[in-house]
């Protein structure tokens, strides 16, 4: 199982990865333990995730998300949350 997530941190600026386990990961970002771009960031928030059955096709998608620009990112995420 692969996630793709999206952050929001703290200075409202987006951080786009993938996990395995996607509660740790965000867990770990918040304790200071995640990417060195979110921890002069903290807090951060979980605001946008898929799920893949593989960790190939996780990273995949990562990297076609950090292609988009601010403005199509944020379209993502409403999106998302118009869905739900």
């Amino acid at each position: 199982m692969g996630y793709t997530y999206i952050l929001e941190c703290a200075d409202k600026t987006l951080y786009c990865g993938w996990t395995n386990c996607l509660e740790k990961r965000v867990t770990a970002h918040n304790a200071g333990l995640g990417a060195k771009y979110t921890r002069g960031r903290l807090p951060v928030a979980l605001v946008y995730y898929e799920e893949f059955a593989t960790k190939q096709e996780a990273m995949r998608r990562e990297y076609e998300i950090k292609q988009l620009s601010r403005k199509e990112k944020l379209a993502l995420i409403a999106d998302a949350a118009y869905r739900s």
